[in-house]
């Protein structure tokens, strides 16, 4: 689990980063951050020049990098589970 720290310090970072681009509030560059960090959009907000969205794909990148090992820890429990209640 240490390894999704490094990212997720990442997403936060480059989402103040879009934030302070775009001219929008600390919740609202958070918001972007976890959404697009977490899931495909972007949510009600957008960024608007180049550069913040490219920030925003490193952030996708880097939301894949931190729920990609935390999803195949619960692929590998949920079929352990399955297993252990099948013998």
């Amino acid at each position: 689990m240490a390894d999704v720290v490094g990212p997720a310090r990442l997403i936060v970072a480059l989402g103040f980063g879009v934030g302070l681009l775009g001219g929008w509030s600390v919740h609202e560059s958070m918001y972007v951050a976890f959404v697009s960090g977490l899931t495909i959009g972007y949510g009600d907000l957008a960024p608007k020049s180049m550069l913040t969205r490219a920030l925003a794909i490193v952030i996708r990148v880097c939301g894949v990098l931190s729920t990609a090992p935390v999803a195949a820890i619960a692929v590998m429990a949920s079929t352990a589970a399955t297993d252990d209640s099948d013998g």
